[in-house]
């Protein structure tokens, strides 16, 4: 049994009013192409790269198989020269390396001070933020975060949902991006924000059953492809060739409805994570009873939050 695939729909030359009036309201992924983004597709070679922004230190992931998984941690950290990175990046073969010849490397930009700072290219990587025009579709003081990525030829990120509305800007390189619609999460397997199965493509069923039921929506990006992911919307994305792309972030719900302290546009929403603290308490309560009258009322429950919260209308 196969996920039925739905392709992303792709959409050309759309302008910031098109896209707020009639792709931005449907809340589903979509790719935009053609959008002017600056001198940055073509004139980010290799070569390039690695003048530009110098032997300045990066933190990297690094990882000797080509599935990172964020859950059991199957990669290490590593620091090294911006340049020795974007080149060692694009190769296949590595003559030096930290783990074995194959290993694939990752950069997602982070702040200053990772735990306090958001990722901006204008502030991390100011030369290359000058190659890039930013497609602002929506207003100044929602923008969040632009995340500056470069990933390895082959490597694949775990599937995860972030919070906040995002563009996916494929600058170099091709990615082949699989989503999945927030309304499928129960068959996602989720520990936190990320899916428990890595390898969406031949999926242990054994182990995750229920993962066939989600419908798979995928799509492919070249350079200069923009991807809109909604927020909640779950993404797994393989780096098809040695890429660099950035992913602007922006709120889509009122400032103050985000976590202060999320950095990376992926802690739950306050009333969120209230809500869950409070279910947890009411699970505990719960234990109190004999298993019979638990079974029962933690159904009445599921019921209730079904009439309450589900909405009816999904297309």
């Amino acid at each position: 049994r196969e996920q039925p695939v739905v392709p992303v729909p792709r959409l050309a030359g759309v302008t910031r009013e098109q896209f707020l009036r009639d792709v931005y309201p449907r809340r589903k992924p979509v790719v935009l192409k053609g959008m002017e983004l600056g001198t940055c597709t073509t004139k980010w070679t290799v070569d390039y790269l690695s003048q530009a922004e110098g032997s300045k230190e990066v933190k990297i992931h690094v990882s000797a198989v080509p599935q990172m998984d964020f859950l059991s941690k199957n990669f290490v950290y590593r620091t090294l020269p911006f340049d020795v990175f974007v080149r060692r990046a694009a190769e296949v073969k590595h003559k030096e390396y930290f783990l074995s010849e194959n290993e694939k490397y990752y950069l997602r930009s982070v702040g200053e001070d990772a735990r306090k700072d958001i990722a901006d290219i204008r502030k991390q990587f100011p030369i290359l933020a000058e190659d890039v025009q930013i497609p602002e579709y929506f207003e100044k003081e929602q923008f969040f975060s632009s995340v500056f990525r470069i990933s390895s030829a082959g490597l694949q990120l775990w599937t995860h949902y972030d919070v906040m509305d995002n563009f996916l800007i494929q600058v170099t390189g091709k990615k082949r991006v699989v989503l999945y619609s927030p309304r499928d999460a129960p068959y996602l397997y989720l520990s936190g924000t990320k899916s428990e199965v890595l390898d969406v493509d031949n999926p242990d069923l054994e182990k995750y059953p229920l993962f066939v039921k989600a419908k798979r929506y995928q799509c492919f990006l070249e350079a200069g492809d923009v991807l809109f992911i909604p927020a909640l919307w779950f993404h797994n994305v393989i780096s098809e060739e040695f890429g660099v792309a950035l992913n602007v972030f922006w709120k889509h719900l009122p400032a103050e409805s985000y976590d202060k302290s999320d950095t990376y546009g992926n802690k739950d929403p306050t009333a969120a994570s209230r809500a869950i603290q409070i279910l947890d308490r009411a699970l505990k309560t719960l234990e109190e009873l004999p298993e019979e009258y638990r079974d029962f009322y933690a159904r009445r429950m599921v019921l209730r939050i079904q009439e309450k919260a589900y909405r009816n209308d999904y297309g």
